[in-house]
């Protein structure tokens, strides 16, 4: 019997419960490190422990939902300078395979889709694990982090310093901390 054949009920699938999720990201800007958040965003998770590489996942994220803590900055990144949420409203990432990396870590390789722009990254995700809540629901738990290029994306608006350099990095960190509920 192949992986695939013996874990047929063993893959989990999971929503992403955004009120107990985090996607968020941080940049350069001159000195200091800017972040922001992205508050509505939906995906899912399907999750085989025993043979990860059944799972797979998909995350929608609404542009409009930037959230820096300052709304001018927020309308300009979502502005044609920066996302363009009007022509391209959704940040997507759909996964194409995940390798185990070690106990609770895995490789999730796929499609990370920005303003039109397509490239495969890799996410290190570490399971968190999972647990039946007060109210009989099971929940469970993922986190990874990963640097990609804004300027692969698309994202090339900056601003020359007086002092030297640019106003913004190209590098940004984005965080994702996700709790997620079994359908």
């Amino acid at each position: 019997m192949t992986p695939a054949q013996a874990s047929t009920t063993a893959v989990q699938t999971y929503q992403i419960d955004k009120t107990h999720s985090e996607v968020a990201f941080r940049i350069r800007h001159v000195f200091t490190k800017v972040r922001g958040r992205f508050r509505d965003f939906s995906g899912m998770i399907k999750f085989d422990q025993e043979y990860p590489e059944n799972s797979s996942a998909s995350l929608t994220i609404d542009v409009a939902s930037i959230d820096t803590d300052t709304p001018d900055r927020d309308e300009h990144l979502r502005s044609s300078d920066f996302f363009d949420a009007e022509v391209y409203p959704t940040i997507r990432f759909t996964s194409s395979r995940v390798a185990r990396r070690g106990a609770d870590s895995y490789a999730v390789t796929g499609i990370l889709t920005i303003r039109g722009i397509s490239h495969e990254v890799t996410l290190p995700v570490t399971f968190l694990g999972a647990a039946v809540d007060p109210w009989v629901t099971m929940r469970a738990g993922f986190e990874t982090s990963v640097t990609v290029n804004r300027k692969d994306y698309g994202l090339d608006w900056n601003v020359p310093l007086q002092i030297g350099g640019l106003l913004l990095g190209d590098d940004v960190q984005i965080t994702l901390s996700i709790e997620a509920i079994a359908e």
